[in-house]
């Protein structure tokens, strides 16, 4: 099984292209869905964010209040960097136990959906594949301003908060083109998802992986058999 780094801009339809690939049956790890499940309150990392911010950042169910946090990190590097080292390591071990569950299921290949892939850099080195979901900046603003309600200042103001797309789009192996009509984007998610299960890059790893549990379920069988005693 290889990993296969999913990521895009505001409104530039990726959370469209994922719903296409879940309905392709493809296995997805959405990595917003794991951080707001890993601060949750009883895990480690919201016991942390506490002691490190105060209880001023609490809803008064005990929930992140992530509004909150997000203004209170927004100017301050320290602290943004603090909240990563908090967080970060409880997102990848949450990542790595559902790509093993997917592993174990049989997929060829699991989605793992990033809105900061090429921001942060920090998960490239696990991906075999990327793929970006691009749409030009004039159709991205009109996309904005309709589906927010935003004035063209506010749109513009958004979107270059982000790293452009046309820069993700040249850092990527594949790129989807969410431009013109919905349908053309569709197929294209299609021919991908075709391209990635067909491939044989899940084979070394699975061959590896099983011949790893092999070696290891005759040691164990010959160490019975030495430790026990015969009939």
């Amino acid at each position: 099984m290889f990993l296969v780094g999913l990521t895009g801009g505001i409104a530039s339809g990726k959370s469209s292209v994922v719903q296409v690939f879940r309905q392709l049956g493809c296995a997805v790890i959405d990595l917003d869905v794991i951080a707001r499940h890993v601060v949750q309150p009883g895990y480690p990392a919201h016991q942390r964010i506490v002691e490190a911010f105060g209880t001023e950042v609490l809803l008064e169910n005990g929930d992140i209040n992530r509004k909150v946090l997000g203004d209170l990190i927004f100017n301050q590097p320290d602290l943004r960097q603090l909240l990563s080292a908090i967080t970060h390591p409880e997102i990848r071990k949450e990542m790595m136990k559902e790509t093993f569950k997917y592993f174990l299921q049989g997929y060829r290949y699991v989605i793992l959906d990033i809105p900061l892939l090429f921001e942060t850099k920090k998960l490239l080195k696990y991906m075999k594949h990327t793929v970006v979901v691009y749409c030009d900046r004039d159709t991205q603003l009109k996309r904005l301003m309709q589906r927010n309600n935003l004035s063209h200042e506010d749109a513009e103001a958004r979107i270059s908060a982000q790293l452009p797309l046309k820069d993700k789009a040249r850092m990527a192996h594949h790129v989807l083109d969410n431009s013109g009509e919905w349908s053309i984007t569709k197929h294209q998610v299609i021919l991908l998802h075709a391209e990635l299960e067909c491939s044989l890059e899940y084979l070394p790893l699975r061959l590896g992986i099983l011949t790893g549990l092999a070696g290891i379920a005759g040691l164990l069988y010959l160490l019975t058999r030495y430790l026990l005693p015969s009939p």
